[in-house]
């Protein structure tokens, strides 16, 4: 049994973080072909699944690189590896030193979002609440309200690329934390930054999804080194031609790029659809 993983930012999505005709109509392909694909992506729930609603994703879905397991099927979901209260004030420390606003993103016992975040020091942070995060279905909560026994799922902020390089770098020389970061959409001064805890990995989700629905053939396509987890487990690893190039370097073949629909192409030549 083949077994499709897709990241969705620089992979199966365009540069308009969409799915686009054509890639959808390969993903009815497979599924009219019986060819298993989900997704397993850095994104929140939150963010991905209105991009992916009405796409046939039916298989339990990886989001938070790892940490958020959502069952389509039985409606539950399974987290992993969450942030402790430890982790969280080291984070939202590093964030204050240099004028940046974290967002925590928690999810209550009703699989409610929420987000705590204190003042907003910047426009774009503000720009961020305004165009994106309050038309969601979180919950806005100032940082004093967030509980001991939150659940958090992960970190995230964005800002100045100086700024967001320094945390970047200190956060990830702590043994329980990674941080990821990249080029924001907002402009070339700018960049995002993601914080999970450190046993977190797409990696290990996809173990545990290979062995519960039997397959024997993992198919991966990746972009970033959130995804890197992903090759020790992978039978075929493919980058598209935009992918960073570490992730390049060590996949089976680099294929088209993720705004031409390079995935959707190659699944048709691979598959015969």
């Amino acid at each position: 049994m083949d077994l499709i993983f897709f990241d969705l930012d620089g992979t199966l999505l365009n540069d308009a973080s969409e799915i686009t005709v054509f890639t959808k109509d390969t993903l009815a392909l497979l599924r009219d072909n019986n060819i298993a694909y989900s997704v397993a992506t850095g994104r929140t729930m939150l963010s991905a699944q209105p991009i992916m609603q009405g796409h046939d994703f039916d298989l339990p879905q990886i989001y938070s690189n790892g940490v958020t397991v959502w069952h389509p099927e039985t409606q539950q979901l399974t987290l992993d590896n969450l942030l402790n209260n430890v982790e969280v004030s080291m984070v939202v420390d590093a964030a204050a030193r240099h004028a940046i606003t974290p967002f925590v993103n928690a999810i209550d016992l009703d699989n409610q979002y929420l987000i705590f975040h204190p003042d907003t020091q910047h426009d774009i942070e503000r720009n961020l609440i305004d165009r994106y995060l309050s038309k969601t279905p979180a919950k806005l909560l100032p940082l004093t309200e967030l509980a001991e026994n939150s659940r958090v799922t992960n970190i995230s902020m964005i800002g100045d690329q100086k700024p967001i390089h320094k945390i970047w770098t200190q956060l990830n020389q702590h043994k329980n934390l990674v941080a990821y970061s990249g080029p924001a959409l907002e402009g070339n001064n700018f960049s995002w930054l993601d914080i999970h805890h450190s046993n977190a990995s797409k990696g290990t989700a996809v173990i545990n999804m290979k062995e519960h629905l039997g397959a024997s053939n993992v198919i991966w396509f990746g972009d970033s080194t959130n995804d890197l987890s992903m090759l020790q487990i992978a039978d075929e690893s493919y980058a598209p031609d935009n992918a960073k190039d570490q992730i390049k370097q060590v996949v089976d073949q680099v294929i088209g790029n993720n705004h031409e629909d390079g995935i959707a192409r190659f699944l048709r030549e691979r598959f015969t659809l």
